[in-house]
Parts: C-alpha cells; structure tokens; sequence
C-alpha cells in the first residue's frame, strides 16, 4: 500500500471511528432528551407479600403511578442491595431476584421481566463523580424494587436499573452522593428509593402482622420523621443517629432508612411534598411513603 492508500485508510478509519463514537452518545442522550421535571418517591415495601397481595398500600402505589406522567425509565435504590462501593446494574435483562424464605410457592413464581439500560446505568456513572461507580452484570431487582414497581408498571416495558447502597458509607455521603443524579429528573427518569422509615423486625408484633398498629416510639419517630420531612429539615433526618431513643428503636441498622434520604436529596425548591400509605403496621413496621414534587 502506498502512501497516499495509507492515509486514506487511515481517515476511514478515523471517520468511522468517530461515527461509532457518535452513535454511541446518541444511544445515550437521545433516549435521555430534556422532559418536564418527574417526581421522586420514596416507597414503604413493607413485608414480600405486598407484591402479590391486593391492599391498601398496593392501592397506593398504583394511584400514585397513576398522578404521574409515564415515566422513560426507572431508577431504585432498594434497601435490599448493599454493596462495598457503589454499583448499577447494566444488564440488558435484569433477572428476577427472590431475596427472601418462607413465603408461600406463588411468591416465589413472580418474574417481572423489565429490560435493563446499560445506556442509563452509563448516564449515572457519568453523572456520579464523588465516587467511581461500577457497572453491575450479575445483579438484577431484588424484591425491595419489583413488589413495588410491578404494582405501578405491570406490564413491565419500562426499563429499570438498580443503584446499590454501600454499607461502608453514613448518611451524610449517600444524601450527597444522591444530589448527583438530579438531572435525571428532567430526562424522564422516575427516581426511586424502597425500604420503610420505620423498620425494626426484631421487635416486630406478629399476631398484628396485618394490623395497623404501632408501638408508642415507633408512633413518635415516624411522627416526627415526617414533620421534618414537610418543613425541609434535611439535617435532622441525615444526623438520625442523634434524634434520641425512638429513632434508634426505629433504625436499628440503616439499610431501610437510607433509600428515603436518597430522595429527599433530590428535592428542588418549587417541589410539593405529599405523604401517602401513612400507616404502622406490627408494632414496630411504617409503611409511610412520600411523593416529592
């Protein structure tokens, strides 16, 4: 090949190159064009069979889907997935994940087949840059994301990915961390955090499993989680630890209780708060939920 042949290549090459690079971003952004800001929610799961059972919580979660535009994609962040440092899942297919025992066959024969969005997962990679994030193939949804989306989403044609909690970080770095991906709430993204404000299962009352029923500091930490909540005291919520006894009866360990400041950190100023599902049940359990903006 002469000279002239080479560089020609070369060009070519380059070209296409950059063509792929261009497709590549594309596929990206394209499906991430500017929308109308979504809400963020935080959802009380509660116990697995919520996912199969027709109730008034459940009710909730489909009329709240109902009072929202459709969403492009999802993105949870479920108490039911800790890792050390931070991951997404990136598969094409996530795999129905059934994280729990001693429920009842049917249960265990619930599949939500949702896709996955590597192209998202990326955006949220790009997005986070407090931390290196890490691109997950092995993960899926637990039961923390599906029992509630499939509620809302049953016919499960939205994509939806997971963003893990790392168990070696306190409050103050996820709320942080969680501001980063605010720009997704104008790209069509519903954001996502699933576990319960008030969450303590060695204290649980079984024989009011189904009642709504709450011991008196479970009354008053969720009562007052909720008032701080409504009047933005972000700083309250982050510094839990130091709320005094009924939040530590309440947040036993924080795997529950960090989805919520997820959410809270993505609130904008014009945002309206709504609380909905705002019930205890078995003493020591609050399913309440929040609907920011």
């Amino acid at each position: 090949m002469n000279r002239n042949g080479f560089l020609k290549l070369l060009a070519a090459l380059s070209a296409t190159s950059v063509a792929m690079k261009l497709k590549d971003l594309d596929k990206i952004t394209g499906a991430l064009d500017s929308t109308p800001s979504m809400p963020v929610l935080f959802l009380g799961h509660g116990i697995p069979m919520n996912a199969i059972e027709e109730n008034e919580f459940v009710k909730g979660f489909r009329k709240v889907s109902s009072e929202i535009a459709l969403p492009k994609a999802v993105l949870c962040v479920s108490a039911h997935w800790e890792t050390r440092g931070t991951l997404v899942t990136a598969m094409e297919k996530p795999r129905t994940i059934h994280d729990f025992g001693g429920f009842p066959q049917e249960l265990f024969e619930v599949q939500y087949p949702a896709p996955g969005s590597p192209e998202l997962a990326q955006k949220v990679k790009d997005l986070i840059k407090s931390t290196d994030v890490h691109l997950d193939d092995k993960w899926g949804l637990d039961h923390g994301a599906w029992s509630v989306i499939r509620h809302m989403y049953p016919d499960a044609d939205l994509p939806v990915i997971q963003l893990s909690l790392d168990h070696t970080q306190g409050p103050r770095y996820h709320y942080d961390l969680a501001k980063e991906l605010v720009k997704l709430r104008d790209k069509g993204v519903l954001i996502e955090g699933s576990g319960n404000m008030v969450h303590n299962l060695r204290m649980v009352a079984w024989s009011k499993l189904n009642e709504q029923y709450a011991y008196d500091w479970a009354n008053e930490a969720n009562d007052r989680m909720k008032q701080y909540i409504l009047n933005g005291n972000h700083d309250r919520l982050i510094n839990y630890s130091k709320q005094g006894k009924e939040f530590q009866l309440s947040i036993p360990s924080p795997e529950h209780y960090l989805p919520l400041l997820y959410t809270l950190a993505l609130q904008k100023d014009s945002d309206v708060i709504e609380l909905f599902n705002d019930q205890p049940v078995a003493g020591s359990l609050s399913m309440t939920s929040v609907k920011i903006g």
